[in-house]
């Protein structure tokens, strides 16, 4: 089997137990099967949510709380339990992790999106274990990314994974509840997400997490948009991973073969840049930003709306409604004074293109 880069995303019910506290055994199991992918030679980076869960009864919270200054505290106490925990188990095998908590800040910002981008790649190439979460404990919103499947799906994309697994204790995407309907139809394999397969799948989560299995599917139509399959479903064992990889695994299998992975720059602009205005175009610019590959040029602006720098992210609309998005080479000043304009009636020292090729990312609505 050749060498793959994985990132494993565990849900807090795969964590702790009924009463919300942290289960050293699921744990211990887990670390097994993450140990015996890097055996075989795999990459593996590790999404692990569970601080909450695991603080909060500590705090003497009887069950998780409502408050955000409730959720932070317990986060703040579970952080600590949790890398206890993976620093030990990990270390039976001379397995060395590393924590990041990130927030969504340190994606919107293009420095920082880098700098997390560059860490990773260092702690993998230098065979650790690096071990996310969401910094809860600081956030201005308790899950600034929505929950840790869709951290999972765009530090999969970040790192250019090769596989999302994503545990959990339901073994897969069902026509029905499998749990009101034991005759309910498991999907073994989706080639994407549509609207119709969410609507199989429940908004509600377990009493210690905060995602459903139609935050997976979300988190997973976002990962296929960056080139990364995806398998949720649940397993136990030392080989549990191993088998996921072999296409054995007890869930559903979500992608295709021929993915194309998505680079840094454009995963910035397509799910993390600020918006800072709007380009309006006609139809044959439309055409040639959606069909063509090409770039916009000043010819194609038929109007320029609100204020914003050379360098700044924008809409692109045209007669079909949204486009895309794209960075601005012109400030919305200079681009008021070419738009509609042909490429040898404008005259500057810089190249002719409004947005290049390069800075543009088509989004279907």
């Amino acid at each position: 089997m050749k060498k793959q880069r994985i990132v494993i995303k565990i849900g807090s019910s795969s964590l702790t137990s009924l009463n919300g506290s942290i289960d050293e055994t699921k744990i211990r199991d887990h670390v097994r099967a993450i140990a015996a992918l890097k055996k075989a030679g795999h990459e593996v980076i590790f999404i692990s949510s569970g601080a909450v869960a695991a603080g909060f009864l500590q705090l003497g919270y009887p069950t998780r709380p409502v408050t955000l200054k409730g959720k932070q505290a317990a986060a703040a106490v579970g952080q600590s339990l949790l890398m206890k925990q993976y620093i030990q188990q990990f270390a039976e095998y001379e397995l060395l992790c590393a924590q990041i908590l990130l927030t969504r800040n340190d994606f919107v910002k293009r420095d920082r999106y880098r700098n997390a981008y560059a860490t990773m790649i260092e702690l993998i190439e230098r065979g650790l274990i690096p071990i996310i979460n969401e910094n809860d404990s600081v956030s201005v919103e308790e899950l600034t990314f929505g929950d840790n499947d869709m951290l999972s799906a765009l530090v999969s994309g970040l790192i250019h994974a090769d596989k999302l697994m994503i545990l959990t204790d339901i073994n897969g995407l069902y026509h029905e509840n499998p749990v009101e309907n034991p005759d309910a139809h498991r999907f073994d394999y989706i080639p994407d997400i549509t609207e119709d397969l969410l609507s199989y799948a429940s908004s509600s989560g377990s009493k210690v997490g905060t995602g459903g299995m139609k935050s997976k599917l979300l988190a997973a139509k976002t990962a296929l948009s960056l080139g990364v399959n995806v398998f949720i479903g649940t397993g136990m064992g030392k080989d549990k991973l191993i088998q996921v990889l072999k296409g054995n695994g007890d869930g559903t299998y979500i992608g295709q073969s021929d993915l194309s992975s998505v680079n840094n720059h454009k995963q910035w602009i397509a799910f993390h840049s600020p918006i800072s205005g709007k380009i309006i175009i006609d139809e044959g610019a439309e055409q040639a930003l959606l069909e063509k590959g090409s770039s916009l040029l000043p010819a194609g602006v038929i109007d320029v709306c609100g204020n914003f720098a050379k360098g700044a992210v924008v809409k692109v609309c045209g007669p079909n409604g949204l486009a895309g998005k794209g960075q601005v080479l012109y400030s919305s000043e200079e681009l008021l004074t070419i738009k509609g304009k042909r490429s040898d009636e404008v005259n500057c020292n810089k190249g002719i293109e409004v947005i290049h090729r390069n800075d543009w990312v088509s989004i279907k609505e």
